[in-house]
């Protein structure tokens, strides 16, 4: 029996020590899930502002082909008075006839 005995108590100690090794890895698997849980809300926190920053960019983009130098006030001025020119003489030719 004394042999049955250490066998039972070195069965015991090594259930022992992979219980205590199972309750860590468990412990460490649980904080690399919660790691991985705030890497993956930090990826999308991140493409969610990528996203913005394309959005902004092809607005900004859109701006800068719309925007109106002085020069080009200045000539759309005087094709606009042109125009109107035209259009008055159009109106007294007809009104002559």
């Amino acid at each position: 029996m004394n042999a049955n005995e250490k066998t039972l108590n070195t069965f015991t100690t090594r259930v022992r020590q992979m219980i205590l090794q199972y309750q860590e890895v468990k412990k460490e698997n649980t904080q690399l899930q919660s790691i991985i849980e705030q890497r993956d809300k930090e990826i999308q926190e991140l493409q969610a502002k990528l996203s913005q920053a394309q959005i902004d960019y092809n607005f900004l983009k859109t701006a800068r082909m719309i925007e109106i130098t002085d020069s080009d006030m200045e000539n759309a001025q005087k094709r606009i008075a042109k125009l109107i020119r035209d259009v008055n003489r159009c109106i007294t030719i007809l009104s002559e006839e």
